[in-house]
Formats: structure tokens, C-alpha cells, sequence
């Protein structure tokens, strides 16, 4: 039993290395393509990194699915019309390794460093969703508009630490893939993810 587990664990890994991989490489697409604009909805920036998520040939060679604005089931309080209140999660995806089936979630929400009401929905609307377990787990994405984004994230530490949520701060770590990666530490699910996707520089 103990060596299942740990071969689950080494394709959880994987599997997760690959869903980071395949979202970085779609904003990257979208930054070398200028597609995003500055005054998009945050579900406009996720359904265009998701086609270039969707037509990156690395998902097919990886066997991996996604879904965008996907539906988390719930066992409980099933009455008519229960579909439409269920919680939606920006971007799921999903692959099938040896009989095993893995699933990973990402959270967006428009950022400006300037604008306190989007930061605070970041902790409220999306941070919170992961730590009280109403999403599964997965990785925030934060898709940054306006400002600066150590001061922005600077911001949204200012507003945990407001709430006395000193330990719950986002702190940068180095990642080889994307520059603005960090890490936030939670008694409920351990560690968070974060990546910040900065489309201020974009001219079109």
C-alpha cells in the first residue's frame, strides 16, 4: 500500500509540474500574440489563455483535458435547481495516468496595485475558496492590469496582515518557469500557490 502511495504521489507531482507548465506557456503565447486587453473581464483573459492552453500540442502528448468555468459537484442540499448555485472554478484540468484520475484547479481575479477592492477579492474570493476546501486543490492566478507587481502583492500582504493573518502572506520563491511565483502557507490545506501573469507592458 505504502509503494502505491508513493507512485501516486510521484504521477500527482507530475501531473501538476505539467498544469503549471501548460498555463505559463499560454500567457506567454498571449504576450508575444498582444491579445489580452487591459479593460478585458477577468473570464475574457482565462477563456483566451485557456485556447492557447487548448492549442499547445504538449496537452494531447500529456493526455491532459481543460475546462474552463467548470462545475464542483456537492453531495449534499440536491433540490430543484441545485446545478445553477453550484460553485465554478475559472480553469480545471484533468488527466488519467494508470488508472488514476488527477485534477487540478486555478483560481484567476483581475489585480491593479492601485485598486485595494480587487485585492481584497483575491483573498476573499480566491484565496479563501482553496482554504475552506470549497475548491479542491490547485493554484491561484492572479492576471495583473495595472501597477507593479511585488507592490501589488505587497498590497494584498498588507490586507492579511490587516486581518492578523501575518503567516498567510504571500512570499516569493524562485521557479524556473515564470518570475512571479509565490507560496502562501495555510493550517487548513498547507501550501498555496500563486502565479502572477503581469499584462501591463501589453501595446496593441
Amino acid at each position: 500500500m505504502a509503494l502505491n502511495t508513493i507512485i501516486q504521489e510521484k504521477f500527482r507531482n507530475a501531473f501538476d509540474f505539467k498544469c503549471f507548465s501548460l498555463i505559463i506557456e499560454a500567457y506567454q503565447v498571449t504576450i508575444n500574440e498582444k491579445i489580452i486587453q487591459l479593460d478585458w473581464n477577468e473570464n475574457d483573459i482565462a477563456q483566451e489563455l485557456c485556447e492557447k492552453l487548448d492549442g499547445n500540442p504538449k496537452r494531447l502528448q500529456w493526455f491532459i483535458s481543460a475546462t474552463r468555468e467548470f462545475h464542483l459537484s456537492t453531495t449534499t442540499n440536491k433540490k430543484k435547481g441545485f446545478a445553477d448555485k453550484l460553485p465554478r472554478v475559472d480553469l480545471r484540468m484533468s488527466s488519467i495516468i494508470s488508472k488514476l484520475e488527477f485534477k487540478y484547479f486555478f483560481e484567476a481575479k483581475r489585480l491593479k496595485e492601485n485598486d485595494s477592492g480587487l485585492k481584497r477579492s483575491y483573498i476573499d474570493d480566491g484565496m479563501d475558496r482553496f482554504t475552506c476546501k470549497k475548491y479542491p486543490s490547485g493554484c491561484m492566478l492572479g492576471f495583473l492590469l495595472q501597477g507593479n507587481v511585488n507592490k501589488t502583492v505587497k498590497g494584498i500582504n498588507k490586507l492579511l496582515i490587516k486581518d492578523k493573518r501575518n503567516a498567510q502572506t504571500l512570499n516569493s520563491k524562485k521557479n524556473y518557469s515564470h518570475k512571479y511565483y509565490f507560496e502562501s502557507k495555510h493550517i487548513e490545506i498547507g501550501i498555496l500557490k500563486h502565479l502572477i501573469f503581469d499584462f501591463t507592458n501589453m501595446q496593441n
